[in-house]
């Protein structure tokens, strides 16, 4: 039956993707589809017409007058002979009257009605009407958005020039999920997404964010489809790490220890020295909050200043005062050392910010790998591009040097576009229609096309003739390009992709090769609307040149010796980069956050679930 057929493998429902995409094969069959109520309405059912009584021929007078007989002679007076008997006061019919009178009334039946409802399962864009007969399930039941239904019944077509091609007239209700109307947070109405992102657990409920989580699936799969069809294997990198990749970086501590019982100590220190950190810290917010009241006031230059000053004074106490606590923080946790067993790990643990450096462990004996995982940076920012919680693709190449990794990053980046082009075009269309009407044009663009590729020294020189644009920072050389100079660079100048390589060795990590004119080799490639979406660079394989980088760094060498080891054990040159899954997907969805394409954002104060 071709109903058992379409029917998804590990329950009797058929998706409605498949009802779409095989509608012709499945109309007038009987199946059965399961979802959520998108928007609903209730009409009236028509009135059945009353049956039309026989003709009556009355050309024959006599015949009509002799067919009526006494009794329906009397039935005809009744009204009048009742009048009669009220008039003089009838009393046996009064009585009967009153008891009629004192019984109450019948209930009215409620008036049979239709539920037309847009049933949405998250499968694709499109919603399936269903109209349910107020005979086979009570409508108040069904109407409420988000109610879920498992329904059964007939797949009927619907006038081709119509909103909806299919319907499904629904025979048994097989399942109703009630809501809360009151409580629940969507409704008909457009939610805007940053209040959605309040409400993660319902949010994908939403034909945008659905959408939009439909696309990144889709990525993840063709991540995985791009580096097996090129001989890569894929590599677990750990969450906990003992090591900054990056040398730089602020990251979340991993610890077990009991927090109240540390806060409680620093408390007590606090009490007997009589100062108190968190009420400097107000002090000096309160003060900060004076001085923007004199700023909007305009008030005196002397009010002002002092108001400056004494500010001043409050966050150099409060300085002294935080670096006085953590220096007896430490003293603490020295002492504690003493007693291991408060400890889970022996040393200091955190959570990664990059996988790069484990990878390469494994690019020393499998020749080429990735990992695909989240990544943790714990920056105190609510900027739209960043997150504390992102997912990286992580490659690493052994005997591959920064060319070869410039080349596999740009053929990875067009081969994701060319997916989505290809496999999510309905998805697409309806991002180009509701939030990007540029999206698809872009993604042929990008498809067809190849990023301008520069020196981060011929960079500088084209930031350095623009004319009609102040920058905040100057583009000199050695200066870190901001994402203010990269934006200028991919949507304005080249309104394109931009791959720029051989930066300045103070802008990247300590682990990248440093080149013979005192650059290192690592590039990035910058994209229109979102800026550095990849990060890249061939790592240093010799010895005394990544151990004079860490020394330099003052980054404590202890930690990094096991990566020291791969030098100085069959080191090779190898090369890689890092994607941002996330930024990937905000750059081909054309969303501005990238909190709303990550399924469960987690950013700085937010983590609500």
């Amino acid at each position: 039956m071709a109903t058992q057929e379409a029917a998804f493998k590990y329950s009797n429902r058929v998706l409605l993707k498949t009802l779409f995409e095989r509608r012709d094969e499945l109309i007038g069959q009987r199946v059965i589809v399961g979802g959520w109520v998108k928007s609903s309405k209730e009409v009236q059912k028509p009135l059945t017409p009353p049956t039309t009584p026989p003709l009556v021929d009355d050309t024959d007078d006599d015949k009509k007058t002799k067919d009526v007989s006494c009794v329906e002679i009397l039935q005809s007076r009744i009204p009048f002979i009742r009048n009669i008997f009220d008039v003089f006061g009838g009393s046996g019919y009064n009585t009967s009257r009153k008891k009629r009178d004192s019984v109450p009334p019948k209930p009215v039946p409620p008036k049979p009605t239709i539920a037309y409802l847009q049933l949405t399962d998250g499968s694709c864009v499109a919603s399936l009407q269903v109209v349910v007969d107020s005979s086979v399930a009570i409508p108040s039941n069904l109407l409420p958005t988000g109610t879920s239904l498992l329904v059964e019944g007939q797949l009927e077509q619907l006038s081709p020039q119509g909103k909806h091609v299919i319907k499904l007239t629904a025979e048994k209700v097989l399942h109703i999920g009630k809501v809360d109307s009151d409580k629940y947070p969507l409704s008909k109405k457009l939610v805007p997404l940053e209040m959605l992102r309040d409400y993660s657990q319902f949010r994908h409920r939403t034909t945008t964010v659905a959408t939009v989580m439909r696309i990144r699936s889709a990525m993840s799969f063709a991540t995985h489809s791009f580096f097996n069809n090129h001989g890569f294997f894929e590599v677990q990198v750990p969450i906990i790490t003992t090591t900054d990749c990056e040398g730089f970086s602020n990251m979340f501590q991993v610890t077990t220890l009991d927090q109240k019982a540390e806060k409680k100590k620093l408390n007590t220190i606090h009490e007997t020295e009589g100062v108190n950190l968190e009420l400097v810290k107000a002090a000096a917010k309160e003060k900060s909050n004076q001085i923007e009241n004199l700023k909007r006031t305009e008030s005196n230059r002397e009010a002002l200043a002092a108001a400056i000053q004494d500010l001043r004074k409050t966050n150099e106490l409060a300085s002294q005062m935080e670096a006085k606590e953590k220096k007896k923080l430490g003293t603490l946790f020295k002492e504690d050392k003493e007693d291991s067993s408060k400890y889970f790990f022996s040393c200091q643990t955190y959570l990664t910010v990059s996988g790069r450096l484990h990878l390469g462990s494994y690019a020393c004996a499998l020749g080429n790998v990735y990992s695909f995982g989240p990544r943790f940076q714990a920056d105190k920012t609510d900027s739209a591009k960043h997150a504390a919680e992102m997912w990286m693709v992580e490659v690493e190449m052994a005997f591959a040097q920064l060319k070869d990794s410039m080349n596999c990053a740009n053929d990875f980046f067009k081969y994701l576009c060319t997916w989505v082009f290809e496999n999510c075009f309905e998805d697409m269309k309806f991002v180009a229609k509701r939030i990007d009407h540029n999206c698809i044009n872009r993604l042929m663009e990008i498809t067809s096309g190849s990023p301008e590729m520069m020196t981060y020294n011929e960079a500088i020189d084209v930031l350095r003739k623009v004319e009609d644009k102040k920058f905040e920072t100057n583009p000199e050389s050695g200066v870190v390009l901001t994402s203010e100079h990269l934006s200028y660079l991919a949507d304005t100048i080249y309104k394109k992709p931009v791959m720029i390589y051989n930066y300045p060795k103070e802008a990247k990590p300590f682990y990248i090769r440093l080149n013979d004119d005192g650059t290192v080799a690592a590039f990035d490639l910058v994209v229109p609307k979102v800026g550095t979406i990849i990060s890249g660079s061939q790592n240093e394989e010799r010895l005394h040149m990544i151990s004079s980088r860490i020394n330099e760094l003052g980054l404590p060498q202890e930690k990094y010796e096991w990566y020291l080891d791969l030098r100085r054990n069959g080191t090779v040159k190898h090369s890689g980069f890092t994607l941002r899954f996330d930024l990937m997907v905000l750059f081909i969805t054309g969303l501005t956050n990238v909190r709303d394409v990550i399924p469960f954002p987690r950013s700085y104060g937010k983590a609500n679930n």
